[in-house]
């Protein structure tokens, strides 16, 4: 469990420079350049992410259950998901309509994704693991949400082809996902 903790904390860490750590990350950028700071930002998730695979991985051969999941909440977890992939591609695809009605698809995207795998699963590990992800989900979304208002951001409105472009490949990715990858990758068959 330790590993998990320690990768929940590096990973989670870095990723809330903005929100915790906004003038130290703006002192580093200023001081050694906005490169050197991406190249920290990269091998910290990096370092972060493997341990917390690890760590969960480990923790997953000794599970500590804390609670009875239901068999319907695998399947709720399965569909919610869903939308969190389509939220997770509005991110990377320029112009969709997605991104220009929720601002932080990305953010919302880890949002869904951590809430409907606390619902499935029912282990310390996965309440490290998912509750870490929604808890840091939902401080990062507040503190975006408050840099735009201060900044006065406004989004562009999407266009149709590119929020189709983005429903269409979050869809396809979701249905590989769950029908192939995740029972390759994780273990776990989400509608087996």
């Amino acid at each position: 469990m330790t590993l998990l903790v320690l990768g929940l904390v590096i990973f989670l860490g870095i990723h809330s420079a903005r929100i915790f750590a906004e003038g130290a990350r703006g002192a580093f950028i200023a001081q050694r350049g906005e490169n050197a700071w991406k190249g920290l930002y990269s091998v910290a998730s990096l370092v972060g992410f493997v341990l917390l695979v690890w760590g969960y991985g480990l923790a997953r051969q000794q599970p500590v259950v804390l609670w009875a999941s239901p068999t319907w909440a695998r399947h709720v977890a399965a569909l919610l998901t869903l939308p969190a992939f389509v939220m997770l591609t509005a991110a990377y695809v320029p112009g969709n309509g997605v991104k220009a009605k929720l601002h932080h698809p990305m953010t919302l995207g880890v949002k869904t994704w951590a809430f409907a795998h606390l619902i499935a699963n029912n282990t310390l590990a996965d309440l490290l693991l998912f509750g870490g992800f929604l808890a840091w989900s939902v401080a990062v979304f507040i503190a975006a949400r408050k840099r735009d208002r201060a900044a006065g951001t406004v989004y562009p409105p999407g266009r149709a082809d590119r929020t189709v472009i983005t429903l269409v490949i979050g869809v396809l990715a979701w249905t590989a996902f769950a029908l192939w990858l995740h029972t390759w990758l994780i273990g776990v068959r989400p509608f087996g």
